[in-house]
């Protein structure tokens, strides 16, 4: 959107565009390629994904560069970029139990059935900031860092949820008649939406604010209090499988990583079977472990109390980070037709409190919309 409205404005737009460009491609330090950024930068690049809703390591990197490090514009980058590719095909449905573990823990019991595997982490790591000179050396890869090859069993290892259904303690919420998933890039999704379309929009919402809805959530100013547990958490690969356009049958085409979470709650409601748990999912691109976290405690918080107060609501429409983002943005654009008529709105009443008169009735209408 441009400075339209002013004289002048095109020119100065470019040049700001231009001064952009210079200080970012031709700063006094080494350019930072792609693979740099993919490696050093894996955790920023995995959320610029999520949000994008685009899974591509080398373009949500360039897009990232392009950004100067903001995700929320690398994602916006990321998600125009996805609007101008075809779609080629649709991917079959894939277990999550199907996953190659890269990490998983089990924060709700001691001895799950297979190894807790720690992984890339620095959980445990007391945060103190190292200032290194310069690259350290490579690390050597065995057994105590974690590095040593691990079994198919141990990559595959038995789900927790499957653990807690064999004891008899898990609310089944699955149900035979589970309708198609809501495909929230074609079709908006509006309350009462079904559990996809609110997952879906989970897995695409900007991470902190889905983290402090989440927080809200816990502290109970609705009146909706409940505990969560973490059951298990995993970050691994999956694989992408489409129909073959001659055979029709399921091809592998590749993998891609995500982050799975499962949350439980105590049931203690009066209409509910309080000798069982529910269970809440969470999972997006990428390695997300808040996301993940959030989005799991969320779908549960959702379906207990989402439809008798606002949390479905604002899952649905505020916690996009594009939406949201792009609606604060667009307040640095020129708003001066707008504020010049609250001026002369304001101008009115004072001379109409001066000659005694009523205040002129204010014009129905939104504010704030002259530049959009």
């Amino acid at each position: 959107m441009g400075y339209s409205g002013a004289r002048g404005g095109l020119e100065a737009i470019l040049a700001a565009e231009d001064l952009v460009r210079r200080k970012r491609d031709h700063a006094p330090a080494p350019w930072s390629s792609t693979e740099q950024i993919t490696t050093r930068f894996r955790l920023a690049v995995d959320r610029v994904m999520g949000e994008a809703g685009l899974y591509d390591e080398p373009t949500a990197a360039d897009a990232f560069r392009q950004a100067e490090g903001d995700t929320l514009e690398a994602s916006h980058l990321l998600r125009a970029q996805r609007s101008t590719l075809p779609r080629l095909a649709v991917s079959e449905p894939v277990d999550p139990g199907e996953m190659t573990v890269i990490r998983r823990i089990v924060p709700a019991f001691r001895e799950p059935d297979g190894p807790q595997l720690l992984g890339r982490t620095s959980d445990y790591t007391g945060r103190l900031l190292e200032r290194p000179d310069g690259p350290p050396e490579p690390a050597q890869e065995d057994a105590r860092t974690g590095n040593a090859e691990r079994t198919e069993e141990q990559r595959s290892p038995r789900r927790f949820m499957d653990l807690l259904r064999k004891m008899e303690l898990l609310a089944e919420g699955r149900t035979a008649d589970d309708p198609e998933p809501h495909d929230i890039t074609r079709k908006p999704a509006r309350p009462p939406a079904d559990r996809s379309a609110v997952l879906a929009a989970m897995a695409r919402a900007e991470s902190g604010a889905l983290v402090a809805l989440w927080y809200r959530s816990i502290l109970g100013p609705d009146g909706d209090v409940h505990e969560i547990t973490l059951g298990e958490l995993r970050h691994g690969r999956l694989p992408l499988r489409v129909r073959h356009p001659h055979t029709g049958n399921p091809v592998t085409v590749g993998e891609f990583r995500v982050t799975e979470a499962e949350a439980i709650e105590d049931l203690d409601g009066a209409d509910e079977d309080r000798t069982r748990f529910d269970i809440g999912y969470g999972l997006c691109f990428g390695q997300n472990e808040r996301k993940a976290i959030a989005m799991a405690n969320l779908d549960i918080a959702n379906r207990r109390f989402g439809r008798s107060g606002p949390l479905e609501q604002l899952l649905l429409l505020t916690i996009d980070g594009l939406d949201s983002g792009g609606f604060l943005e667009h307040l640095k654009l020129p708003h001066y037709v707008t504020f010049r008529s609250m001026v002369e709105r304001k101008q009115a009443m004072r001379a109409a409190a001066e000659a005694g008169e009523d205040p002129p009735a204010r014009a129905a209408g939104p504010a704030g919309k002259d530049c959009r």
